[in-house]
């Protein structure tokens, strides 16, 4: 009876030790599968993350393309502006040659019209002169 009492020790410890072994076994696999879950939430919440990440730059994107398309905007009409500035020069620059031209045509009749007085001049002084000389002769020839 001795070696069925040790034999169900035996028996009993190794039943024992199994069940240890596996407590052990559920508890590595209770780890394994709150680590497997913890993975599986972390690569949700970093789904979840790149998901948010490309929702915000697509939005940033859009507000680029929308601030470049207002940049385009402003610069068309900026260059509209510049060809506008540009065409007011060219008709300022078309004035202004214009009222040269006038103002030397009008130096030119300036000096027509200053030349006729002069000559206008010189001949009153030769007819007052030709009067005077006959004035003269007509007194010379009373004396």
């Amino acid at each position: 009876q001795s070696t069925g009492s040790s034999g169900i020790n035996a028996e009993y410890g190794d039943e024992e030790e199994e069940e240890e072994e596996e407590d052990e076994f559920h508890e590595i696999f209770e780890k394994l599968e709150g680590e497997l879950d913890e993975l599986e939430n972390e690569e949700h919440e970093e789904h979840d993350d790149e998901e948010e990440e490309d929702v915000n730059i697509h939005e940033i994107l859009e507000d680029v393309e929308e601030e470049l398309d207002e940049f385009e905007h402003k610069e068309h009409v900026g260059h509209e502006e510049e060809e506008d500035e540009e065409e007011e020069e060219e008709e300022e620059e078309e004035i202004y040659e214009i009222f040269e031209e006038l103002e030397e045509e009008l130096d030119e009749l300036e000096h027509e019209e200053h030349e006729e007085y002069e000559e206008e001049e010189e001949e009153e002084e030769e007819e007052e002169e030709e009067e005077e000389e006959k004035e003269d002769e007509k007194i010379h020839e009373i004396l």
